[in-house]
């Protein structure tokens, strides 16, 4: 898919990552990873930038980050306005952008 997104003309791709929140969850980190890094991998090698997004949230993300190669944005909004309700939401911002670095 990552080839075919190139052969349209885009600059740009989203990696919809539930099934690695959900794979992650249950502990299965590696295995949770994996196809994310390869695609990350090609995304790279065609010179498209990479976006990720669905699910990612304080427990996952920081993970999710360090693995995946050319990461340039991340849709992180439902579970960072939920942890809001509860963190407050200057901390949780700061808290997100731990998980970045």
């Amino acid at each position: 898919m990552v080839e075919g997104a190139k052969a349209t003309g885009t600059d740009r791709i989203e990696l919809y990552t539930e099934a690695f929140a959900k794979q992650y969850a249950i502990g299965e980190k590696e295995e949770a990873i994996a196809p994310y890094i390869a695609a990350a991998q090609k995304a790279v090698e065609l010179g498209l930038g990479i976006n990720a997004g669905h699910d990612l949230d304080l427990h996952n993300l920081k993970y999710f980050a360090q693995h995946i190669p050319g990461l340039l944005e991340v849709s992180i909004g439902h579970a960072l306005i939920c942890d809001a309700i509860y963190l407050g939401l200057e901390n949780t911002v700061q808290l997100y952008k731990r998980c970045l670095k």
